[in-house]
């Protein structure tokens, strides 16, 4: 059967159900169960059916942008540039979050489809090839924001050089002097973690140091991660000089940790933090960080998801925007010059 001359009927008749039957599943109805709606999406999948978009608006156009767990400055940010371009295109947000999953459930997944949005963007999570072929069959189109896992081809999505955050943050400890130098990442299974300890150990080899495992940490990108890694760290006989945290937020933690130990920052320990929020600039001492372009970020992401609702073609559909580092007071040469 030819995908694009696939009809609802044809695929009621070969599933064994009517025509409304199939227009509920499409429409994200709940009053379906659930081994009819398995045996359409199976049937729209096999086909590679796709609904034709009205080109007549009913209602207000939707945006879905939804996280894997909502709270925090970080967030804030991400909200900040969605409802920019959101406000400018007339445009309104419907805002949810996975529970701290990192692939939405499917109750997530038919609400959405009943609401019909002009499409959804995903931030610190991902869809599985099940929920991307809903999602798809009835054209609304998705963006990652801030990849967890590895790129999938076919996936449009807005990142940043993390990779190249990790390296600049600890050639910055290095050109200081420091030789012991920690990194608290972020939890193993993310992308992002990942890229940054890549560049931290990079930065380690072409500065001639030794790679420590035991100076190699990953808590969960929180304020308590970074607090229970980073004291942890410096307990050890031998401490580390100097603490790279994978984000802002765990370099609270790491600073909270050196305080309660009688560290003081930055004569006896430099901490680096990663995104550049606005607490970092609050804090005393104030905190050098990675500076993340969250909010341009979410504003490529959401212009990226329009155009694509649009019928328009994008040149490319996979952006990582650069970053760089902002040195504050936070850092500074360790008190004893290493050897």
């Amino acid at each position: 059967m030819d995908s694009r001359r696939t009809t609802i009927s044809q695929i009621a008749a070969e599933a064994g159900v009517s025509v409304p039957t199939v227009s509920k599943v499409l429409n994200g109805r709940a009053d379906v169960a659930s081994q009819t709606r398995a045996r359409v999406e199976q049937v729209i999948k096999e086909h590679g059916y796709q609904r034709r978009r009205s080109t007549t608006p009913h209602g207000p156009r939707l945006l879905d942008l939804v996280f894997h767990e909502l709270g925090g400055p970080w967030a804030l940010e991400i909200i900040q540039g969605v409802e920019r371009v959101a406000r400018e295109t007339g445009v309104e947000v419907v805002l949810s979050e996975c529970g701290g999953h990192r692939t939405p459930r499917q109750e997530w997944l038919d609400s959405v489809l009943a609401r019909r949005p002009v499409g959804v963007i995903l931030v610190f999570s991902d869809l599985d090839h099940d929920q991307r072929a809903q999602l798809e069959a009835r054209a609304i189109p998705f963006v990652v924001l801030d990849p967890v896992g590895e790129e999938q081809g076919g996936v449009p999505s807005i990142g940043s050089a993390n990779w190249t955050g990790g390296l600049v943050a600890t050639r910055h400890l290095i050109g200081l002097g420091h030789r012991r130098i920690a990194v608290v990442g972020g939890p193993t299974e993310t992308l992002a973690s990942r890229a940054r300890i890549a560049g931290y150990r990079d930065a380690l080899v072409t500065g001639g140091l030794a790679v420590d495992e035991e100076l190699i940490r990953n808590g969960d990108f929180y304020v308590h991660g970074g607090y229970e890694q980073g004291r942890a760290l410096l307990s050890l006989p031998d401490r580390p000089t100097a603490v790279f945290a994978g984000s802002d937020l765990q370099a609270l933690g790491v600073l909270r940790a050196a305080r309660d130990l009688g560290l003081d920052v930055p004569r006896d320990v430099s901490v680096v933090g990663y995104d550049d929020l606005p607490v970092a600039s609050w804090i005393a001492p104030s905190l050098t960080t990675v500076h993340q372009p969250l909010v341009e970020m979410a504003d490529a992401a959401t212009r990226l998801v329009l155009e694509l609702a649009n019928g328009a073609n994008p040149r490319t559909t996979r952006m990582d925007l650069d970053v760089h580092l902002v040195v504050r007071e936070s850092t500074a040469p360790p008190a004893t010059p290493a050897p």
